[in-house]
């Protein structure tokens, strides 16, 4: 007689995201402060899609709490930066061994012009080729 295990039968062994936009590997700069401050501060973003960014901050975020951010990247020989708002949808304490900021934290953008969503897309885009 085979032997038989009880329990949920196994698809398969890869981890497949249901996200709506796929993800980008980034390290680029960022500008963010919160919608009800002027003060900026400074981070990174380590990848992102066209529904939000996962950012290293300095400081703790509230969950819920709305961030205006701005990207930088260059294309070719010129700077271009990317304004967005974005609602922060987790944190996670990050080690400090690789010096991008204490805060690993997720976020979902809620706000973006058309102009800066096409030149989101473009770049995104253009990491692909």
């Amino acid at each position: 007689m085979a032997d038989h295990k009880e329990g949920k039968p196994r698809i398969g062994i890869a981890n497949i995201e249901r996200r709506k936009y796929p993800r980008f590997s980034i390290d680029l700069p960022i500008e963010y402060r919160p919608v009800h401050s002027s003060i900026s501060q400074k981070g990174r973003a380590l990848n992102a899609s066209e529904g939000g960014l996962l950012v290293y901050l300095p400081e703790k975020m509230e969950v819920g709490q709305h961030l205006h951010l701005r990207l930088f990247f260059h294309t070719g020989l010129s700077m271009n930066t990317i304004d967005m708002i974005g609602e922060v949808i987790w944190i996670d304490l990050h080690l400090m061994e690789m010096n991008w900021g204490d805060y690993r934290t997720g976020l979902k953008l809620i706000d973006i012009s058309p102009e800066d969503l096409q030149k989101l897309k473009d770049f995104l885009l253009s990491l692909t080729k």
